[in-house]
């Protein structure tokens, strides 16, 4: 038996639609009616929404810990309507999708599915009627552009509070915070100066900086990480227990890492893992590895950090992790350590 389509006119919108439509109920499928499945009350009473996808920048990606995708975003939004929390569980094809739709392992996949109209749609997995009919209830074609936008926000920076301070603060000091770089700096074997490179990449120096992802102080740590590092939530704004707490997290990103032999190599890719996540590094090692390239040179690992946007390679059997927003990893790395070299050419 086939799932219920739910064919939702979210290809048009995400392609760049921008005129504004008469709303038109969607011609949701109609289910069956069996009386064993698992339908609305059930998924409301467990408070859990189990929704199958793939991998990709309209679906559903992570983002500086942060998940994000049109589709993801929409689908989060109706379970929030529902009362309940949504389950995701990435697939490594539509087949797969089908295949665990048919065996009701997932409520539905949300994704643009291709059929005879030629426009995308949501599948809800067959006898859920009352699901199906609330979802139709609920979306509205709007919604779409609406979750666009807001996803623009988050990508574009918009949501992000900070002052910016000059990278330098004088001739002979590079920041107000000299002293913590210096020391924790020598705790973890880096030159303290690479450290305030990367904190001016993160924070443009300012202590009370926050990003749209919840990212806080000069380090810009999450509060997840900072749970993990053992860094208290109003400490999170101190400017040395924000250093402290960050040089350790690039420590143990290091430690990670200790596979690569070279120093500087290792540096690189921790700081790559810092700032778009370790799983991503590993997955563009891998892929580099697998293409005769040296998965231990930063140079050869940051083709493949920006290649994990195109399909071909972050749908690759060797991607765990997924899509990556790999431009801005790499150019992450290329400015903390071209600011690195005017640096050290300044300050001792």
């Amino acid at each position: 038996m086939k799932p219920i389509s739910i064919f939702i006119l979210i290809l048009l919108c995400i392609s760049g639609c921008t005129q504004r439509q008469e709303p038109v109920a969607p011609p949701w499928g109609i289910a069956s009616d069996s009386t064993d499945a698992f339908d609305l009350d059930d998924i409301q009473q467990a408070g859990e929404l189990i929704g199958l996808t793939l991998s990709g920048p309209d679906t559903y990606y992570d983002y500086h810990g942060h998940h994000l995708g049109v589709q993801y975003m929409l689908a989060e939004k109706f379970a929030s309507n529902l009362g309940v929390k949504l389950r995701v569980e990435v697939c490594r094809d539509t087949a797969e999708i089908y295949d665990r739709i048919n065996g009701k392992e997932a409520d539905f996949a949300f994704m643009r599915f291709d059929n005879d109209t030629t426009v995308a749609g949501w599948l809800v997995a067959e006898g859920k009627t009352a699901l199906a009919e609330e979802l139709a209830a609920w979306y509205q074609p709007e919604m779409t552009a609406e979750a666009k936008a807001e996803e623009h926000e988050w990508l574009t920076g918009g949501m992000i509070e900070r002052h910016v301070y000059a990278p330098m603060l004088s001739q002979g000091a590079i920041s107000r915070y000299d002293l913590y770089f210096r020391t924790y700096g020598r705790r973890i074997g880096w030159d303290w100066r690479l450290l305030a490179a990367l904190c001016y990449q993160e924070s443009t120096f300012d202590p009370r900086a926050r990003s749209f992802a919840g990212a806080q102080g000069l380090m810009q740590i999450m509060p997840s990480t900072a749970d993990r590092l053992g860094l208290p939530a109003d400490k999170m704004y101190d400017p040395e227990h924000n250093i402290e707490a960050g040089t350790r997290y690039l420590k143990q990103l290091e430690r990670e890492l200790s596979d690569v032999g070279d120093r500087v190599e290792r540096q690189n890719l921790a700081m790559a893992a810092y700032n778009g996540g370790l799983n991503h590094i590993r997955d563009a090692m891998r892929l580099a590895r697998r293409d005769g390239r040296n998965p231990h040179r930063w140079s050869d690992v940051k083709v493949y950090v920006l290649r994990l946007s195109e399909p071909r390679y972050y749908q690759d059997s060797l991607v765990r992790s997924g899509y990556m927003r790999g431009s801005e990893t790499a150019q992450y790395v290329d400015d903390i350590r071209a600011r690195f070299k005017k640096y050290k050419r300044s300050v001792r």
